[in-house]
């Protein structure tokens, strides 16, 4: 009896996975407000250099006096006279701000603009280098003492980072409070992901964890830019959205350690108990032989691979076999495609001469129309058709709006163009989406903690490139369109290279991730394939990943088995050739 079939008589879709999807949503919320936090405590709003002559005017009346000027925000003015106006040598110190509902941020109240304007964006790239030391940190850290520990301890890091901040005056003091803050993002989304994807039937996964991200992550996105108006203070603000961090602690208490994470640390004890409370909170009874039996699995599977004598699995071993190691540089090629189209995109729709509160609540409304979409296509399609499609659309929209820009240098369509690149971005957000969950799936369970943080870092690494694409459009405004279309065609076709997961037992081990989807052709769909086909592949995928288990052992250990091992593997084959003669 293998976990699957165990967690199913424990309940793999009752009271206990709807407690966790719905811890899962509150995660997604105070991360949706966490990853955003800089952006909306360093909004800048329309602001004029100070003059004693300006303090009576209207604002309309400074725009007009200052529109005159190539730089209108950080001119100074010496002299003002009715419509003639001199112009200062001397820097601007006080500026005159039009507060956007009222918000005061931390660059208005610091001052920092014009010149000072780097101080908010060096703290930016220090949460940034945070965000990519975390994730790798955390990674390997929730494969080494557990994933409800790395998740409250990397979500702690969050908390302390942006409750800190409230306090800073300082560019030094600020930079490093936004790398404190910086070591959980990601982390602190992606540890709970994994925990309940491993603890959810495998046909519900798609509807509950994109529904859970669709519904919350959308709803905390657009709350996030409201509740700094309704705190009309940066600080209150940033009071507001630390302190709910701290329920997370809770979680110590309710949610359950991975099983499947368990088992690969060969604490077969621990996996038992924590399934025996999944099964008490559910409300089914599970008997002890039932139990026993998963326990002698995972003892003979543990046998087979090594037994107590194996070392643990690294992200390192993800690249000693060929298959893996091809599916790992895939997985890494997609997610930087992935995450550098979608910073692209996302900043390729800026300055459109709307409130940043305002836009930025429509733009996050995009993610739920992708998540229901996502929960309707996908387990038809399958993880690689919707990967892979997704991205081929997102790259049709692009490209055209490279074409439509190249075409119309003079005399753009807004419409067409606007209507263009939403669309490309809807792409993205749904192979964002679909991209977390298919990684997530792939790699092994022993190794699945630090081989999604590996993944994620790939991609914030590639993000880094979004504003050097941008930037070539001053040279040739199609080209970031254009170049963006072919990443996301070639993300597509890389897609159609991994093996397909829906509705299949995932990798626990090296070895298993090494022949998982074996055989399987770069075509081949679920949705095209009939209902006894897919019995047939099932039966045929489950052989040779039992039979295959031996050759890719070898190329793991390099041959050096026991005679234990092999009198197993000879028994094993064996039985199959007895059950074959029957037939």
């Amino acid at each position: 009896m293998d976990f699957d079939q165990i967690l199913a008589k424990c309940g793999d879709f009752n009271r206990y996975q709807f407690m966790i999807l719905a811890l899962f949503g509150f995660i997604n919320i105070i991360v949706s407000m966490h990853y955003f936090t800089q952006t909306v405590i360093s909004f800048v709003p329309d602001h004029w250099c100070y003059h004693e002559k300006l303090v009576n005017m209207t604002y309309k009346e400074i725009g007009d006096i200052y529109a005159k000027f190539e730089n209108p925000s950080c001119t100074r003015l010496a002299d003002i006279n009715g419509p003639n106006v001199t112009v200062s040598s001397e820097k601007c110190e006080r500026w005159i701000y039009n507060y956007d509902f009222g918000y005061r941020s931390m660059n208005t109240e610091l001052n920092w603009v014009c010149d000072s304007a780097y101080k908010a964006r060096i703290g930016q790239s220090l949460f940034f280098i945070g965000s990519v030391v975390g994730t790798l940190f955390y990674g390997l850290l929730s494969d080494k003492i557990g994933r409800v520990p790395a998740l409250i301890l990397s979500n702690f890091c969050g908390f302390a980072g942006d409750f800190s901040t409230i306090f800073t005056k300082s560019v030094a003091t600020f930079t490093l409070c936004r790398f404190i803050s910086g070591l959980a993002a990601d982390t602190n989304f992606y540890l709970m992901y994994i925990i309940v994807l491993e603890y959810i039937r495998p046909s519900m996964r798609t509807l509950g964890l994109n529904m859970a991200v669709g519904l919350f992550y959308c709803l905390g996105l657009v709350f996030t830019p409201w509740l700094a108006v309704l705190a009309g203070h940066w600080q209150i603000y940033l009071a507001c959205t630390s302190l709910p961090i701290l329920l997370v602690v809770l979680y110590y208490f309710v949610v359950q350690e991975s099983a499947q994470w368990l088992v690969t640390r060969n604490d077969i004890d621990g996996a038992i108990m924590r399934l025996k409370r999944v099964a008490r909170f559910n409300g089914r009874h599970v008997t002890q032989a039932e139990f026993d039996e998963f326990r002698r699995h995972c003892q003979i599977t543990r046998e087979m691979q090594g037994g107590d004598d194996k070392k643990h699995a690294t992200l390192l071993d993800m690249f000693r076999t060929p298959r893996m190691r091809k599916n790992t540089l895939i997985l890494f090629f997609k997610s930087m495609v992935i995450t550098l189209c979608y910073d692209a995109v996302s900043r390729n729709v800026e300055g459109m001469g709307i409130s940043p509160f305002i836009m930025f609540s429509l733009s996050a409304l995009a993610v739920l129309p992708s998540s229901i979409l996502l929960v309707l296509l996908q387990d038809r399609i399958g993880r690689k058709g919707m990967a892979s499609g997704s991205l081929l659309v997102g790259g049709l929209f692009t490209a055209a709006a490279g074409i439509a820009i190249a075409y119309q240098q003079h005399n753009h369509n807004a419409i067409l163009l606007a209507c263009l690149t939403i669309a490309a971005r809807f792409g993205v957000a749904i192979s964002y989406e679909s991209g977390s969950q298919y990684a997530t799936e792939l790699i092994p369970t022993c190794v699945r903690g630090q081989g999604v943080a590996a993944v994620h870092v790939a991609g914030f690494a590639a993000s880094f490139l979004a504003p050097y694409i941008l930037w070539l459009g001053t040279f040739f405004k199609a080209a970031p369109s254009i170049i963006l279309g072919v990443l996301f065609f070639a993300g597509s076709f890389v897609c159609l290279l991994l093996p397909e997961t829906l509705n299949r037992s995932l990798p626990t081990t090296i070895e298993e991730g090494e022949v998982f989807g074996k055989g399987e052709r770069m075509f081949d769909f679920p949705c095209l394939q009939h209902h006894d086909d897919d019995d047939s592949d099932s039966e045929m995928e489950k052989y040779k990943r039992k039979h295959s288990l031996i050759d890719a052992k070898q190329q793991v250990e390099s041959g050096n088995y026991t005679k234990r091992k092999q009198s197993l593997i000879d028994a094993d084959r064996e039985e199959q050739a007895l059950n074959d003669a029957k037939h």
